[in-house]
């Protein structure tokens, strides 16, 4: 749905993939729809649903042939249900394939900071999945969530450097709290965490899921077309 979160993923699926050649890389076919209407506008404030724009194009990948279906898009996962109902393949799960990985590699009772939209902060997406592993969400405050927005509102203008200064303060912040690791959890703000020449422990969702696409495409019940 953003076209940088998107670039950056399939990067990811590339560098997730153990190749050394141009045939051992996984079949891909990318739907990029910048116009499904605003996720985050659309839990908060009841704006237009993404839902039907969000069933189509599963459908649409789904008729060309895909097998599974990830969708780089955190905000998005609060819409997935009826999308799921809606096709025959599956979608893999982009907050369970995260909180998974932490799971494995954090000790239990680790304080685990979570930044996105604000309507993933409302929504409580991340923070009750990591409660049901035994981690302590923490979530940035009002103000340093402005700033958040801002980061990821400038990766979307192409201002990536920009939106890296205005992440920077509220990572640091949030490590000074106890946090052991935080959660990238909006595909943009990997992109801007990127753009810094040093950050705290960052947890990214975008190459949580890339690993996911890896291992489900990897399994014997998995066929590309």
């Amino acid at each position: 749905m953003g076209p940088a979160a998107t670039a950056d993923f399939y990067r990811k699926i590339v560098q997730a993939t153990p190749a050394t050649r141009d045939q051992d890389h996984l079949r891909t076919m990318i739907w990029s729809d910048p116009s499904i209407p605003d996720r985050a506008t659309a839990f908060l404030h009841g704006g237009e649903s993404p839902v039907q724009a969000l069933i189509a194009g599963a459908r649409r990948l789904e008729a060309a042939g895909a097998a599974f279906l990830a969708v780089p898009c955190n905000t998005a996962h609060l819409f997935l249900e009826p999308v799921r109902e809606a096709v025959g393949i599956p979608i893999l799960d982009m907050v369970g394939a995260t909180v998974a990985e932490l799971r494995r590699n954090t000790a239990p009772g680790s304080r685990v900071a979570v930044l996105g939209t604000a309507a993933t902060r409302a929504s409580g997406l991340y923070a009750r999945r990591l409660l049901t592993e035994g981690l302590v969400p923490l979530e940035p405050s009002s103000e340093e969530q402005l700033a958040v927005d801002t980061a990821i509102a400038e990766v979307k203008r192409g201002t990536e450097a920009a939106g890296g200064a205005a992440l920077a303060p509220v990572l640091a912040a949030l490590v000074a709290q106890g946090a052991s690791t935080v959660i990238a959890g909006c595909t943009e703000l990997p992109i801007a965490c990127s753009t810094l020449t040093t950050t705290p422990p960052v947890t990214d969702p975008t190459a949580a899921l890339a690993r996911a696409c890896v291992a489900h495409a990897s399994a014997p019940r998995a066929e590309m077309y």
